[in-house]
Formats: C-alpha cells, structure tokens, sequence
C-alpha cells in the first residue's frame, strides 16, 4: 500500500539543484584524526544547512565534503523566486565560510554550482531528511558545474540565469567541456543580488 501512495503523490516539476563542496578536502582530511574529521563536516555541515533553511531549501543529501539541497520542491511549485534563493544561498554560504575557522581551526574555500531543471519529486521523501527526494539529470548537471566552478565563486547553468536574471548579477564564463554531455556546457558566475522586488516576479 505505501508503494501506491509513494506513487501517486510523486510529480513532475521543475527546481534548481544547488551542490557546494570543499576546496581541497581530500588532502586535508588525509592529515588528520577521524574525530578531527567528524568535528569538521559537523560544523561545516550546520552551517551550510543553516543557510539552505533560511533560504527557503531543503537538504537532500551529505556525502563527503559534499552538501546537495534543492529548491522550488514544494507543492506550489517553482518559480523565478526560489531559483534566486537558490543562488543567494550559494552565495550567502560562502559569506558564512569566509574567514571562519571550522571547528575552530580549519579555514576552507568553497566553490557551489546550482542547475534547472525537470525532476520527478518524490514528497514523502522530504519527510526522511530528504534523502531521495529528486530524481533528473538536473543533479548530475549542478554536480559537475560545482566541479567546474573557480574557488570561492557560484556558478550557474543558463537555465538558472534565464529565470533569475533580473534578481542576479552575472559574469558569463568559457563553456566548459563535459563528460558525458554532447555540448558544452554555458557558465555563469553569480555576482550579487539585483535590488529587484520578489513580489513582482514570484
């Protein structure tokens, strides 16, 4: 019976995936303890969380360095509102990190890349911390551009800028070169917020 629940109450939407992760983190965690390790991701982790929830997103999944959130998942559905969060999260993320010593000793550089697109949403899903809430290419694609991302920047697939163009400044960056995808794929640097009310586009 909950099969046929899960089933019915899953739905096709469109959301924008944002990955961050640790510049470096490999190396750094290999020179140290476990414990050290633990109390790292913990405040690394609460931090980036804290961000995602005052945005208006929702965690998806921890894996490593590596933090997955996704936004524009509710009922209501999407809109340009939640794809600006989305970014103003990135960036507020790495204003949070800038400077701050985890765990009391490590400082870090991120880099974030955020994608758009259609997903299957599962909602009970989100009731379980989230984990397998989403299923799309969309992941994979904010994953690599996360990858691709310079040090210390957000950056966005052009799906991303279209909707959020008026509410965020960009830079246009080289395409990058994908594995796995047929075409390169456009870059964009988030900038700042636009001094644009929400209320006229959500």
């Amino acid at each position: 019976m909950s099969t046929v629940i899960s089933a019915v109450q899953e739905r096709r939407q469109t959301v924008t995936v944002l990955f961050v992760d640790i510049v470096g983190f490999t190396a750094l965690v290999d020179r140290l303890d476990c414990a050290e390790v633990r109390a790292l991701q913990r405040d690394y982790f609460s931090t980036v969380a804290a961000v995602v929830r005052d945005c208006g997103g929702i965690v998806e999944k921890y894996v490593g360095d590596a933090v997955m959130a996704v936004f524009g998942a509710a009922e209501e559905g999407f809109g340009p509102g939640a794809a600006a969060s989305a970014v103003r999260a990135g960036l507020s993320v790495q204003e949070a990190l800038r400077g701050r010593l985890l765990a009391g000793r490590f400082g870090v550089r991120t880099r974030v890349g955020l994608a758009t697109g259609e997903v299957i949403v599962d909602p009970l899903a989100a009731f379980d911390g989230g984990y397998g809430m989403i299923s799309g290419s969309v992941v994979s694609t904010a994953a690599r551009l996360q990858a691709y991302a310079p040090h210390d920047t957000v950056v966005v697939c052009s799906a991303t800028r279209d909707v959020t163009d008026t509410l965020i400044a960009y830079q246009e960056l080289p395409p990058v070169s994908v594995p796995g995808k047929p075409y390169p794929l456009d870059l964009f640097r988030a900038l700042q917020p636009q001094t644009v009310s929400l209320a006229t586009v959500v």
